[in-house]
């Protein structure tokens, strides 16, 4: 067969070196703003997704159905939120960031409204549903952002900062959602989200400039019927699981990853049925407290893990002389591998047990939720680097994201029947002994990552060329 070059957006251009004036078109106080406003936005969708966890028998009560019956809401919005990026991740390549950033934030203030305002569990399921869809596409283009901004050897802290936001959200939003559900009704937790997803507008309007190194070619030129079918094809949900299917090096990771959103939130969606009853509690509020631990975890991790990852790339540049993606991930092995699992196995006795009181439970979940924000900076940042010179950072982390959201979905759907059925310690050891196993896949591919990745990338371009 007659040999064929790529065509732009299967072949994008490569990403600029770690030393490119690229890294330098925004000047620090740009750059601060920019990481504001993404880590504004990242804060958004999870606040949805986690806010009304406290108030679930307060929901099913106003539609007169059952707690299962909203939590399965829940763990439909994380299903569509692992959809979406299937979406979101090549668009971002062929129109820009900016523009699904304004087109995100306008349709997700219009859906939030939408949730508030449901007049019946059907119509409550379906802007959950159009929540998530919409919200994901922050998670997926922000992280993309910052490979645009920030230098690889600054990569880790940028995106420390932003999954400050995005992944402490989870665990102050049921706060909001205890106190708000306690002195007024569950939907005024939809309308505070709603006013702030029409901030969040506002600041992409003023703040944040199109990021993409070089403008996009792919849409130039066609006419709206031709840009329609062109952005349905990029859509193709094919671009984004393939890579994830043939390159180890992207399936380990999305699969680290997925181990500790599926701890996360196998930890948090339970916590108002497992703690309530275990510490004599009886409010929203009471319950919606013991979020705060893991929360004040994740957000101590986030920042040092930020830094011991980019740490830890400075130290094997100087080793190697060289920069190696997979490096990066020397990070994050040992507390997989011990910490967290260990953490989360006493949290779960302690609580089954009914040992340690309050406590050990608020110093494991912290301790929990710090080990797992300290990992998960270096495998993000992972997922930027390792297909950038390939210039498919936005479809590496869009199967990422893939990957976690499905977990998450899975957790949230399981955890209250999994605990009904074997209680809260079984379960709690494990899911610890999922993150210890993925740990294990990690460091091999500390070891033999680069490679897997190189032999791939050459299978890959043979067969493009028959």
């Amino acid at each position: 067969m007659e040999n064929h070059s790529p065509s732009d957006e299967e072949n994008p251009p490569a990403a600029p070196d770690d030393n490119d004036s690229v890294y330098a078109r925004f000047s620090p106080r740009r750059k601060a703003l920019i990481m504001t406003t993404l880590s504004f936005c990242g804060f958004l969708t999870p606040i949805s997704s986690t806010a009304v966890l406290v108030a679930i028998p307060e929901v099913a009560a106003d539609f007169a159905t059952t707690g299962v019956m909203i939590n399965i809401s829940n763990a439909l919005f994380f299903v569509f939120m692992a959809l979406s990026p299937i979406f979101w991740g090549p668009l971002a390549q062929a129109i820009g960031r900016r523009r699904i950033f304004l087109i995100s934030s306008f349709l997700l203030t219009a859906f939030s409204a939408g949730t508030a305002a449901a007049p019946n569990v059907g119509a409550y399921f379906a802007f959950r549903m159009l929540t998530a869809f919409q919200g994901t596409a922050f998670l997926v283009v922000g992280s993309v952002v910052i490979g645009d901004v920030w230098a690889p050897t600054e990569r880790g802290r940028a995106l420390g900062v932003f999954m400050s936001g995005l992944l402490v959200g989870p665990t102050v939003a049921p706060l909001l959602g205890g106190i708000v559900t306690t002195f007024t009704t569950w939907r005024v937790i939809f309308w505070v989200i709603t006013a702030l997803s029409a901030v969040a507008t506002v600041m992409i309007i003023f703040l944040l400039p199109e990021t993409i190194p070089e403008k996009p070619q792919v849409l130039k030129g066609l006419k709206p019927l031709q840009k329609v079918v062109k952005v349905a094809k990029l859509s193709n949900p094919w671009k984004v699981i393939h890579p994830l299917l043939i390159y180890p090096n992207l399936w380990i990771a999305a699969l680290a990853v997925s181990s500790l959103i599926w701890n996360q939130y196998s930890l948090l969606t339970p916590i108002r049925y497992v703690i309530n009853p275990r510490f004599n509690l009886t409010s929203p509020i009471q319950s919606a407290l013991f979020f705060l631990p893991p929360g004040a975890g994740y957000l101590c991790g986030t920042f040092c893990g930020g830094r011991w990852s980019d740490f830890v790339v400075d130290k094997y540049i100087k080793k190697r002389g060289r920069r190696v993606p997979e490096d990066r991930l020397n990070a994050a092995v040992v507390l997989m591998a011990i910490a967290i699992p260990g953490f989360m196995i006493i949290y779960g006795w302690a609580v089954e047990r009914e040992v340690g009181g309050i406590p050990l439970v608020v110093i494991v979940m912290f301790l929990q939720g710090f080990a797992q924000l300290f990992c998960l900076p270096s495998l993000n940042t992972y997922l930027i680097d390792v297909l950038q010179d390939k210039g498919q950072s936005s479809i590496a982390v869009a199967g990422n994201y893939l990957a976690r959201f499905m977990f998450a979905a899975a957790g949230t759907a399981v955890c209250l029947p999994a605990i009904r059925a074997i209680g809260v310690g079984w379960f709690s050891t494990i899911s610890g002994l999922f993150i210890s196993a993925t740990a294990v896949l990690v460091w091999l591919l500390t070891r033999y990552g680069e490679k897997w990745r190189l032999d791939t990338s050459e299978k890959e371009a043979a067969n493009n060329h028959h």
